[in-house]
């Protein structure tokens, strides 16, 4: 057989040579995975299943698998890896469950060697051993991973991780026996390949699902785990529990995670989704990138360093149908553009700021801060040096603390409390919140969604005729509280009557000030009145009943009201020409009872005409810092606003004000609110990993039944390990040996003792 030409490399004598290149797909890739010398690299994906050759100027395609008029599902790729020590033989995993291996030393076109369909679900991550030839591990979408020997057509172990699908198995590089695997439910579990009955060790490393793992190729216990928490751990497996040593924060969720060569602190990763860049971390720097790669237009889905003893090379295959090779020194450097000085302020208010030491060593008179001088040292990034090491410049850290009583956020916490979202009428929670806003001094709010009531419902138009009063025996601020708590007919209408008899006018000489209804509105509040060379409407207004008020002297030189109104009461068959002069220059402080005959606003406008006043109020109060207020009126306006602010700013609000909620340990009120909200990004939050699998504390075995009598051992599952009596109510147990019991008992028992109390010998683990 002829075999494929290749570019022989031997890095012992001569390094790999190239340049940042790219070449365009016929398809967009899922997977990639290179060969051991280095020269070639497939490229897998639904519609793709190529070998291309790295030569020095470009791509070139070598060979393509996917052979047939109409190729199977076996050619839908999900996975891919080149066996390191066979040049020949490559492994896929497919969409449709199969695991296929492929021949490329055979004669035919048709390359498939043998076909493993014993997974029900996808299969999602397929991975060689690393000095054992024939030996292949797959997990698959169905929870299970299986162990197969090339040599024989089924495979040889089947395990089960009790628990959801697997994202991502890994073998050791240095232990023979040992392999990773990473479960959709944030868990990590250990395997020995002889023992196929059970893990050896299980820890959560995620709270989400776990999609990458890689054991450092130098370091034989590290482990580098990648989740949707959007989070890089790497743990020591070398202690008697999962340690985790480092954590790095990315800005999504982590797909792909690959130790960097001749690196030992060194990591690639890449995102799901949103984030299309490859990142380059180096984990004792975990809050700044160390290398960007930027070239991609889309997600990456593959990446792989071109050879296992070569740093400076790394090959990336994404869903916009390229393939890239990148050359370290071509990387974007975030840390030449970093701002090396920060500020930041804490939840009470106290406000943190570092700067360079050069720029505050001249501060001897400075005066001392409440509490003492609290300043830390601490690095700022500076440009690397040749060597690929972060520059280490000291720098000082101050702190400002502000007064406890100035900066409480027990009105926060008690307003969360407090407000109802949901349950009642629309009117009702808007009253009901407006008074805890009252009885928490915090007036403003109480005012404005005052106001939301008139404007959003139909309450705007409501008579206050009903409850009229004497102004004149209570004072400003009992008349506005009586006005507050007073309830709304739903007709508001003006009436001017009632002046008391030789009564002396309150007015002055400033601007004269007038009250509608029980509340005060502001000047866009009302519409203007229409002057004599505007059209005016037929229909009579400002009519007075014949019996109003007696007659009183003329008054002078005080605001009058519009013509049009002065006419229509000047025709009036029951008001003389004097009581209608009267009663349109008399201003409000003079008379005492208030009763509207005139809708404050046309009765044809919708209550939706008032939606952009609200969604400009609410973007201020965000705007402000307080999420709380907008997303409370939110929720409770529901599709009244809804529709006019934008799913990014509704989802920007929500995620700020759960963050508030969770720092504060309102879990309740935190769930509550995802649960109302309608984005679709916010109400996953509570969805994931809420599927629970129990296992029988005597045989081990899944309970299928939905009892908590074991179908299997006949035995009760929940039996409390130290008092052994059933478990009628909340019922604690370790994730690692399946053992627990009653709360209570459980926490004493670990107040001094680690081992397990049924016995087992195992390091029991509880959060």
């Amino acid at each position: 057989m002829e075999k494929m030409s290749r570019v022989t490399t031997a890095l012992g004598s001569s390094s790999i040579t190239g340049r940042t290149m790219f070449c365009h797909l016929d398809a967009p890739a899922n997977a990639i995975s290179v060969c051991r010398d280095a020269a070639q690299v497939v490229v897998a994906g639904r519609n793709i299943f190529k070998i291309y050759a790295l030569e020095e100027e470009q791509f070139v395609e070598k060979l393509n698998l996917r052979v047939g008029r109409k190729p199977s599902l076996n050619f839908s790729c999900a996975d891919v890896m080149w066996h390191q020590m066979e040049e020949n033989l490559l492994a896929t995993a497919a969409t449709n469950g199969a695991v296929v291996t492929w021949n490329l030393g055979k004669p035919s076109r048709n390359k498939q060697d043998q076909l493993f369909t014993e997974h029900k679900r996808t299969v999602n991550k397929v991975c060689f051993h690393p000095t054992e030839a024939y030996m292949l591990l797959s997990g698959s979408q169905d929870g299970f991973m299986k162990c197969f020997d090339l040599r024989k057509k089924e495979s040889v172990s089947t395990f089960s991780g009790q628990s959801e699908s697997v994202r991502d198995v890994q073998f050791s590089m240095k232990d023979y026996f040992t392999f990773a695997a990473s479960f959709e439910n944030g868990n990590v579990q250990l395997w020995d390949i002889r023992r196929p009955d059970r893990y050896e060790r299980m820890f959560t490393a995620h709270t989400g699902p776990v999609f990458c793992c890689d054991w450092h190729p130098d370091d034989r216990g590290w482990l580098a785990t990648g989740g949707r928490d959007k989070m890089v751990k790497v743990w020591d497996m070398t202690t008697n529990r999962a340690k985790e040593i480092y954590c790095v924060q990315t800005i999504a969720s982590v797909a792909r995670v690959k130790w960097r060569p001749e690196k030992k602190f060194h990591l690639a990763t890449c995102s799901m989704m949103v984030d299309h860049n490859i990142y380059v971390w180096d984990i004792r720097r975990p809050f700044i990138p160390f290398a960007t790669f930027e070239e991609h237009k889309d997600v990456t889905t593959g990446i792989v360093w071109r050879h296992q003893h070569d740093p400076h090379y790394l090959l990336s295959g994404s869903k916009d149908s390229t393939l890239y090779q990148h050359m370290f020194k071509d990387a974007t450097r975030p840390v030449d553009k970093a701002n090396p000085e920060g500020l930041c302020f804490g939840l009470m208010g106290d406000l943190a700021f570092a700067v360079n030491e050069s720029l505050v060593s001249s501060d001897a008179g400075r005066k001392p801060y409440p509490g003492g001088d609290r300043r830390y040292p601490f690095f700022s990034f500076k440009k690397p040096n040749p060597t690929e090491q972060f520059a280490h410049v000291s720098s000082a850290l101050s702190v400002f603390e502000t007064d406890l009583d100035s900066s409480r956020m027990d009105w926060f916490v008690k307003t969360a409390q407090l407000y109802l979202l949901s349950g009642k009428p629309f009117t009702e929670l808007c009253d009901h919140n407006a008074t805890v806003a009252q009885e928490l001094k915090r007036p403003q709010v109480r005012r404005v969604r005052t106001k939301i009531i008139i404007r959003i419902t139909g309450t705007a138009n409501l008579n206050v005729s009903a409850f009229s009063f004497s102004m004149k025996e209570m004072g400003p601020e009992s008349r506005l509280e009586r006005c507050k708590g007073e309830s709304r007919p739903d007709n508001v209408h003006l009436d001017l009557t009632s002046f008391p008899e030789n009564e002396e006018t309150e007015g002055s000489d400033g601007p004269t000030e007038y009250m509608f209804g029980d509340a005060e509105l502001d000047d866009d509040d009302l519409y203007p009145m229409e002057h004599d060379n505007q059209t005016v409407p037929e229909e009579p207004v400002y009519t007075l009943p014949p019996e109003a008020f007696q007659l009183r002297h003329e008054i002078i030189d005080n605001p009058s009201a519009p013509e049009h109104l002065q006419q229509d009461k000047a025709d009036s068959p029951h008001v003389s020409g004097n009581e209608a002069e009267v009663a349109c220059l008399t201003p409000i402080e003079s008379f005492s009872l208030i009763s509207i005959s005139q809708p404050l606003y046309s009765p044809h406008l919708h209550a939706s005409f008032f939606c952009p006043i609200v969604r400009e109020m609410l973007s201020h109060y965000a705007e402000r810092g307080d999420v709380q207020m907008a997303v409370s009126v939110l929720i409770v306006l529901g599709e009244r606003i809804r529709k006019e602010i934008d799913d990014l700013t509704q989802e920007h609000w929500y995620m700020s004000y759960i963050d508030l909620l969770q720092r504060f340990e309102l879990w309740n009120v935190s769930n509550d609110v995802i649960k109302l909200s309608t984005c679709s990004a916010i109400t996953c939050l509570n969805q994931t990993s809420t599927t629970l699998h129990i296992n029988c504390s005597n045989c081990k075995r899944p309970m299928s039944n939905k009892g908590w009598i074991c179908d299997r051992c006949r035995q009760c599952a929940s039996a409390c390990a130290v008092c052994h009596h059933v478990v009628k109510g909340l019922f604690v147990w370790c994730q690692g040996c399946s053992h627990g019991g009653h709360l209570e008992h459980i926490m004493n028992w670990l107040k001094n003792n680690s081992h397990c109390p049924a016995g087992c010998g195992h390091l029991c683990e509880y959060t």
